[in-house]
């Protein structure tokens, strides 16, 4: 092709997105329509396989296939299944080492007959380790040496020369998605759980709990019931978190007593009052396992900038504001 510069309409373009888009989906509904049928079997069978696995899940594939495994081993070690992807052109030479009698291999190929994965087929066949093929080639090598078959249906690909992988990329990632989303529900993987494997960056700060964002101590402000309102805006300029808590006898949160309070009482004889006479009753509170992102919530339906955290007797423990949970990366 020479190098020249070429000029594609704006109309043609969103043509050619718009075809591409429905001949995927196309492949997408053949998908399903196959695991309401004849693949429903088969799926069943590789969850229960893998949920009974004493070892890993080995996911191999080359070219874009691959590509695809690698991203199908990620999403099942990040919810709860052991796993991790083997190249197939590197198995011949040395990795398969890295695959063990108490593994399952899945292997990822379209047509089926991906020469690279025939050494990987040999080892699992001479080791009795289960093979699962993920393949359209339902006649294929692969899918005679399998041990359960995840048949996908031969869509046609998005590629107008039905030779990149298109569609056929877009169904492996689907199915294998299904799988680790079964898996992980089978498992009851619930969102702590997902926080074990994601402690870093957004994801891991929206799962953080309060206990470990809040401020402790004599960074919490509390006066008791009784005190009078000029003290309590002494503590809660002191503290800056727009909110000081009152306490009651037994030194259970009864209430708080907010910037929002003080503002709707200007007219009132403030400096003769106790916080008991402006204090907002029952306060909205958090406990310290409550998740990062629930705190975010509350704070934006009830529309206020911090929430005291109180353990199961309603003692505060501590206070998180809305800056201490953007500042961790909660937004």
């Amino acid at each position: 092709m020479t190098q020249e510069v070429l000029k594609v309409s704006e109309t043609a373009v969103i043509e050619s997105a718009l075809r591409t888009i429905s001949v995927e989906r196309q492949g997408l509904e053949a998908l399903e329509q196959a695991l309401q049928n004849g693949l429903s079997d088969s799926f069943r069978q590789a969850v229960d396989l893998i949920l009974g696995l004493k070892g890993r899940v080995i996911v191999s594939g080359v070219g874009k296939s691959g590509h695809i495994g690698a991203k199908l081993a990620a999403s099942l070690a990040s919810t709860g299944t052991p796993a991790s992807f083997v190249h197939a052109a590197e198995a011949s030479h040395g990795d398969l080492g890295m695959i063990s009698r108490d593994d399952a291999v899945i292997a990822v190929s379209w047509s089926g007959e991906t020469a690279e994965l025939q050494s990987i087929v040999g080892y699992c066949r001479r080791f009795s380790i289960p093979l699962l093929a993920l393949t359209a080639g339902e006649a294929s090598t692969l899918a005679r040496e399998a041990s359960i078959v995840l048949l996908l249906p031969k869509a046609q690909e998005a590629c107008p020369h039905g030779l990149a992988p298109t569609t056929s990329t877009l169904l492996q990632l689907a199915l294998g998605d299904a799988l680790a989303v079964a898996l992980l529900e089978a498992r009851g993987f619930t969102a702590l759980d997902f926080r074990v494997f994601h402690p870093g960056g957004k994801l891991g700060a929206m799962l953080s709990h309060i206990g470990d964002i809040m401020h402790t101590g004599s960074r919490v402000p509390l006066v008791k019931k009784g005190t009078p309102v000029p003290t309590a805006v002494m503590t809660l300029a002191e503290m800056r978190f727009g909110c000081v808590g009152i306490t009651d006898e037994d030194g259970r949160l009864c209430g708080v007593v907010t910037d929002g309070d003080l503002a709707r009482g200007l007219n009132l004889n403030l400096g003769a009052m106790i916080v008991d006479d402006i204090m907002t009753r029952d306060p909205k509170t958090v406990k310290e396992r409550t998740l990062a992102t629930s705190a975010m919530a509350l704070l934006n339906q009830h529309n206020i900038s911090a929430l005291i955290v109180v353990d199961d007797e309603r003692h505060p423990i501590g206070i998180v504001h809305f800056h201490d949970l953007l500042r961790v990366g909660v937004a």
